[in-house]
Formats: C-alpha cells, sequence, structure tokens
C-alpha cells in the first residue's frame, strides 16, 4: 500500500513512516520545497522536472522535484536493482501523476549506481559522496561536515558550505565495523533489531565497554557480557559507542567543523545519534526531512543543473565553454593551504617521474615546481645557473631567489633525475635554499638490472621520506595511496578520453587545468571532484561536424605557460584535443599493476609510462607520440619547447619526421619565458593553420571562443 503525507505537519512523522518502510512498507510523501529546504537555498531549485535515485546497499531511495514540490520513495533493494528503480519511479509518477517522459534528467547514485540505466531519459550516476553533500546542503545550508553511515559502510565528509561541494572526505570500507551491518548483528545478539537496538541503549544506566569492532569478535564480547549478567541496555549502549569511537576516528582525518549533520540509513538510529553526540562533544543538526533521503535529493538537485546545462548545450552552436574558476579556486586554495600548515613537512618535486604515491603515503604536503617565471625572475636564476640552460631550470632557482612564498614554505626538494639540466637545478638547491635530493633513473628501463636497481632508489626515497617526518611508511598505507592515486589517473585520462569527440566538451586549458589540480590538490580530496567533472563534460552532446583537431607535443608546459593555448583555442578557435608532454596526458597515460612488491611495481609503473626523451631507446617516447596522434585522429602536431631543452630540442628532427610518416604536418615551435615573441608565434600559427584548412580541403569548423560563435570555413 502506498501512503501518502502532504501536509507534514510532523516531522518526526517522517522518520516515523520511513522506519516503516524499512520493515517493509513502501512509502511516498509528498512535500512542499520551503517545508524541508533551507530558505536561503529554496530559491536556487529550478522548474526543471528531476529525480534522483539512491540505490543502497539495504534500501534504495528516490527523489522527485516537481513544480515546486518534492516527492520521495522508498522501498527494500532487491536482487535486480534496475526493476526497483522503475519500481520507486512508478510510485513517484504515480504521487506526481507525470509520466516518464516529463522527466527531465535522472542522476543514479548509491551502491548498486552503475546497475541503474534509463534509455529514454537522459541519466547519469555520481557518488554517493557527491550527492549526500548536495543534498545535506539543500537540507541545511551551513553544513560542513556529514557523518554519512549505511548498511556497509561509514564515510566522514567535508563540506563547502559556499557551494555544497565535497572538500574532502574519508571511508571505512574494509569491513563492517561502524557500519548498519555491524550494527545490526549486534541487536540480533541482543535478541533486539535495527529498530529496537537504537532506543533501547538510551536506557543504559551505566558506561560499558565493548573493546571490539570486528562483527566477528563482537558475538563473543557480547555474550561474554550477557553471561555476567550485563543488561541489553547497557550492552546496546557500548555497541553503540564502540561504533561511534570507529566514526569518529575517521573524522579526525577531516576539519571537524559545525554543522555537523548525520546521513545515511544508520541516520534514524537514536541509539547512534547519541552516541556520536557524546564522542564529539557537539550536536548534531537535524533537518526536516529524514536524511535517509539526503542522497537522492543531492542527485536530484544535480539532476536539475544537468538537464539545464544539457538544454543550453543543445541550443549553442558554439563549442561548451565550461566554466572551471572553482577548479582553479580549490587549485589555488591548497596551495595558500600548503605554505600555511604547520603540521606537516613540505615537499616540492622537480619531475613527473617522482612517485606521489610514496608523498601521500609519507603523509607530506607536496606539489609539483615548475611555475613559469617572469622575465624578472627568470634573469634572478641566470645569476646561478648557465645562460644555455632552460627557462625552466632558470625560473625554478628564480622562484627560490625572489622568495616566492611556496618555495620558501618547503621543507625539502626532491626530484628523479632525467635532464642533466634538472640535475644540475637540484643541485643548486641543495647548495643555496633548501635540502634537495635527487634520484636516478635508468636511462634504459627495459633491462631487469635497471628495474632492480630502480626499485632500491624507490626504498631509497621512502627511506629519505621517513628521516624527514620521523614515521615509518607502512606497506598497507602505501597500496591504499597506489589505489588511490590510480583511481585518479585513469579518472584523468577517462575525462581526456572526452576529447576524442568531434566536439570536444573542454579545450586544451581546461584540461591542463585539471592536470594541474592533480599535481597540487591533496590526493584524497580530488576523486569526487574529478567524478562530478567527468559527469557534468560527458552530458555535452556530441555532433558530426568536423573540426581542426590539433595535439601539442615536446617539452614541459609550465603552470602558467599558457601562451600557445590562447593563441590557438582563444584567438583562432582550434581544438587542442590532447598533449605529448609531461604535464598534460602523457603521464595519465600509464597503468600500474599491483603485486605483493609496492616497491617494484612503482619502479616498473614509472620506466613504463611515456619516457621522456632523454630515456633510451629514444624510439619508444617517438613511438608513444605517433600512437597519441593517431588515437586522438589529429590533422596536425605542434612541436613545442623550451630553448636550450636538452632533451627535446636535440631530437625534434626524429619526432617530426615520424608525424611526417603518418602523414601528419608538424610545426616547430621554440621559444622561452620572455613573452617577446608573441606577435612572431602568433603568424607562424596563423600561416600554419590556414594551410591546413586548405590541405585539409572538407568543410571545417573553428570554434572561435573570444567571438562566442563558430566560423564555418571552407577550402
Amino acid at each position: 500500500m502506498t501512503k501518502e503525507n502532504t501536509s507534514m505537519s510532523s516531522h518526526t512523522g517522517l522518520k516515523s513512516t520511513t522506519e516503516m518502510d524499512m520493515r517493509g512498507t513502501d512509502v511516498t510523501m509528498t512535500i512542499p520545497f520551503e517545508d524541508v529546504i533551507d530558505p536561503k537555498l529554496v530559491g536556487e531549485l529550478t522548474g526543471v522536472t528531476a529525480m534522483g535515485v539512491d540505490i543502497g546497499s539495504r534500501n534504495a531511495k528516490a527523489v522527485l522535484l516537481h513544480q515546486g514540490k518534492l516527492h520521495t520513495a522508498v522501498l527494500p533493494t532487491g536482487i535486480n536493482m534496475q526493476e526497483t528503480a522503475g519500481e520507486l519511479l512508478e510510485e513517484l509518477f504515480a504521487t506526481a501523476k507525470i509520466k516518464l517522459e516529463d522527466i527531465g534528467f535522472i542522476v543514479g547514485t548509491g551502491y548498486g549506481r552503475v546497475s541503474l540505466k534509463f534509455t529514454t531519459v537522459p541519466c547519469e550516476i555520481l557518488t554517493e559522496i557527491t550527492c549526500h553533500a548536495m543534498g545535506a546542503h539543500y537540507l541545511n545550508a551551513g553544513t560542513r561536515t556529514i557523518v554519512d553511515i549505511g548498511g556497509q559502510d561509514a564515510k566522514a565528509i567535508q563540506v563547502d558550505p559556499e557551494t555544497g561541494k565535497v572538500v574532502k572526505f574519508r571511508m571505512n570500507d574494509k569491513c563492517a565495523a561502524g557500519t548498519g551491518r555491524f550494527l545490526e548483528k549486534a541487536a540480533i545478539l541482543l535478541d533486539l533489531d535495527m529498530f529496537t537496538v537504537g532506543p533501547e541503549s538510551l536506557k543504559s544506566t551505566k558506561d560499558l565497554e565493548v573493546s571490539s569492532q570486528c562483527v566477528v569478535f563482537a558475538e563473543s564480547e557480547v555474550i561474554s557480557h550477557r553471561a555476567k549478567g550485563e543488561t541489553e541496555a547497557d550492552i546496546s549502549a557500548g555497541i553503540h559507542m564502540a561504533s561511534a569511537k570507529r566514526v569518529t576516528g575517521l573524522l579526525r582525518a577531516i576539519p571537524l567543523e559545525s554543522d555537523i549533520v548525520f546521513t545515511g540509513g544508520v541516520s534514524n538510529n537514536v541509539g547512534m545519534k547519541h552516541a556520536l553526540e557524546r564522542m564529539l562533544g557537539q550536536s548534531i543538526v537535524v533537518p526536516r526531512l529524514d536524511m535517509v533521503f539526503a542522497g537522492a535529493l543531492g542527485a536530484a538537485v544535480y539532476a536539475q543543473r544537468m538537464a539545464i546545462e544539457a538544454r543550453r548545450a543543445k541550443s549553442n552552436d558554439d563549442k561548451v565553454k565550461f566554466d572551471l574558476s572553482e577548479l582553479t579556486r580549490r587549485i589555488d586554495d591548497s596551495e595558500l593551504s600548503l605554505i600555511a600548515r604547520k603540521d606537516v613537512k613540505k615537499v616540492g618535486y622537480l619531475c613527473t617521474y617522482t612517485p606521489p604515491e610514496l608523498l601521500t603515503a609519507a603523509g607530506v604536503g607536496f606539489g609539483r615546481i615548475d611555475k613559469c617565471g617572469s622575465p624578472e625572475v627568470v634573469n634572478q636564476g641566470e645569476v646561478i645557473t648557465k645562460s644555455v640552460f632552460c627557462d625552466m631550470s632558470k625560473s625554478v632557482i628564480g622562484h627560490f631567489m625572489t622568495k616566492d612564498p611556496l618555495h620558501e614554505a618547503l621543507d625539502q626538494v626532491v626530484t628523479f633525475y632525467t635532464c642533466d639540466t634538472m640535475r644540475a637545478t637540484s643541485n643548486a638547491i641543495d647548495n643555496y635554499f633548501k635540502p634537495s635530493h635527487g634520484y636516478v633513473v635508468p636511462r634504459t628501463g627495459d633491462k631487469p638490472s635497471a628495474r632492480a636497481f630502480f626499485r632500491e632508489e624507490m626504498l631509497n626515497f621512502k627511506g629519505d621520506l621517513e628521516k624527514l617526518t620521523g614515521n615509518k611508511i607502512d606497506d598497507d598505507k602505501l597500496r591504499e595511496s597506489i589505489k588511490l592515486h590510480k583511481k585518479l589517473r585513469q579518472m584523468v585520462h577517462k575525462i581526456s578520453d572526452l576529447r576524442k569527440r568531434n566536439r570536444p566538451p573542454l579545450s586544451g586549458s581546461d584540461f591542463l587545468e585539471i592536470t594541474r589540480a592533480y599535481r597540487t590538490i591533496p590526493a584524497e580530496e580530488q576523486l569526487p571532484v574529478l567524478e562530478e567533472l567527468y559527469t557534468r563534460l560527458s552530458a555535452v552532446p556530441d555532433d558530426d561536424v568536423p573540426r581542426l583537431r590539433l595535439m601539442i607535443a615536446g617539452g614541459i608546459m609550465a603552470d602558467g605557460d599558457r601562451r600557445m593555448m590562447d593563441l590557438l583555442e582563444k584567438d583562432m578557435g582550434i581544438n587542442i584535443v590532447v598533449e605529448d608532454h609531461c604535464t598534460g596526458l602523457s603521464p595519465f597515460y600509464y597503468d600500474l599493476v599491483e603485486t605483493d612488491d609496492p616497491y617494484r611495481d612503482l619502479a616498473n609503473a614509472y620506466l613504463d609510462q611515456a619516457p621522456c626523451a632523454r630515456q633510451a631507446p629514444l624510439s619508444k617516447r617517438i613511438d608513444f607520440s605517433g600512437m597519441l596522434a593517431q588515437e586522438y585522429k589529429v590533422d596536425a602536431v605542434i612541436y613545442y619547447f623550451l630553448k636550450f631543452c636538452p632533451s627535446f630540442s636535440q631530437t625534434k628532427s626524429l619526432f617530426t619526421r615520424r608525424y611526417s610518416e603518418l602523414q601528419i604536418p608538424a610545426l616547430e615551435i621554440d621559444t622561452d619565458f620572455s613573452q617577446g615573441d608573441t606577435g612572431q608565434i602568433k603568424t607562424r600559427l596563423e600561416a600554419f593553420i590556414e594551410v591546413l584548412k586548405e590541405t585539409k580541403g572538407a568543410k571545417t569548423v573553428v570554434s572561435t571562443e573570444s567571438k562566442g560563435e563558430e566560423t564555418l570555413c571552407t577550402a
């Protein structure tokens, strides 16, 4: 039987109704926005009919936003999650009196989100972390910390109160400790159930310690307490406190700031809420909607936004320009935070062969030192370096000379040597500014002896980090870090693959900003950011209009060195769809195979990645560059490098020869950070593009962002 509550005069009624559902009765409700949404945010909900579906491990929830009302439904999660979702939709359609075709967008989230598919309605999936944050934000605009406990995992989430987006999160997904499953098992041992174990704990008259948090070992401990004559109430309270301790351990890893809200299936457990408040020493805010719906509500909010973005994309003839200012803000905030922090050691690294997996596992704050310096900064660097060094090395030294705040804040600099210039730069830093450690990257990585040597260098790096921090790097922690960075690299690569479309949904400059985020934002904060960005970008429709597609190849394109990208993309409207350099796609192309030896895994992975032009055989890098150009179906290559670059300037003819063999035109551009040759470079690029248009022959669209229009060019 379907129940409906439209008056919403009692919000406690919401929770009791949801409890009825958890016992096996399906429920729908209809609630005006203003009754539950935070007054500060209710005006941000649009008129788009959208739905969020949250398939949890135990229960499936859905929220429909339609004509100023919020419709909710909840059902037990069945074996077939798509069928469960279909049942939820039927419940809501009957309540709201709409049809499937009336829905503008659906977002799926939760444990079973990957099983969701709706062929006739635009649909995307987002993680429950992202959706719980947004849902809690709309129910309480001041939310800064979320405790989310579901059937199989527990999470601590830090939220930006300005946007409702995830700043940082921690989760326990190794075992059932501290989750709904743990409490359910404990309740059975006490002859209780999930709906009585919480209230029973509030009857406790004394603190009874339950030390074990493992489901397996808790059974014997509960039996032991019962044999001693302890009451169900006291044992229940001890179980809830043990779970709360586990969850607050996650909270210690993120800033614990008020307002704190409690989401997930366990949020209705009054005993767990009481235990958490005791452990935290502060109250948990209770919004006006049952928090089991937080994830579904957040998904529905995102669905509204995606529907609007899809409409804008469809009505706009030009390539959609996404606003990445928020990502840039987070990058800048992360750098400022690193400068200000006093609780960690800070490490800067020079080369992409440096494994951030070890830096993350060591618990240090870190970032790549790759800023493009002004002519004044470069000139300062040349006081120490040789004039025949590239501007990248001069810029690194110049920033130390001019006391750049980030460089000043570092405790140590590390690099895995590739080119001789960076080796000399590292030595200069060690002699004049900061302790600097260098590690050798074998020129030839295919030999077993070279791989064994590089593994030892990884161990040496580990030892130096342990000396710096005074803490041992646990192998399990390193493996966790390896898994995290592997996910992040795969996500960046996945975003890049969207540029294979005829209509790339992001520019080359956008992608460089994403790779900069990987090098700057703490790794544990990045995954929800990248996942949300991918979802937004993948929702942009493609078309069959041909466009000129270019690849940038060659040496490093430093942080702040966007002159080439701006000339091509903003001034000329050319699509940069891929990069073969160490701040573009190349470092994210390789994968890491995990074995029982994480140090060997790191050594092999970094030797197997797209190699520097300093590595032997050079043909390996040239083959990779040609393969990348073909994979992304580029019409031409801009081979870009800094003057005096020892790796890419001396090998340029070999690269361009390979492009010629593949019948891909290439233009060489050598420059420095002075900006003095901008006019000359622009003229060369314009002439090159004009020839490309004539050679291509077919109609080609050139997207002119600076004018906000597309120009149809014909040969």
